[in-house]
């Protein structure tokens, strides 16, 4: 069953080597990371930027996530970075601009 999340956040991710990727995310999947980071999936994720504005970039990632992954439960056994193809990239880096962070 695909996933119909609406994203309200920007999240900065940190690898288990250390590098870090910012996502675009929403609370329950925040929660996720938070338990992926406690049970060594991840290193550690925080919040940049809470209430994004809805614009047409975040529904285009949010469309592209939603008909791509499903969303982990709280049974998680590992932690799925979203692959990003270069449109969608793009559409990050876009939200990203338009919230000043990056």
């Amino acid at each position: 069953m695909k996933s119909h999340e609406t994203f309200t956040l920007i999240e900065e991710i940190t690898r288990l080597d250390g590098s870090k990727y910012m996502e675009i995310s929403n609370m329950v999947q925040n929660g996720r990371a938070e338990l992926a980071a406690e049970r060594g999936y991840i290193k550690q994720v925080r919040i940049l930027q809470l209430n994004i504005p809805h614009s047409p970039h975040v529904v285009a990632y949010e469309d592209y996530v939603n008909e791509n992954y499903e969303m982990p439960t709280e049974a998680l056994d590992h932690f799925e970075e979203w692959e990003k193809p270069e449109k969608i990239q793009n559409e990050v880096n876009m939200v990203l601009k338009e919230n000043h962070i990056g």
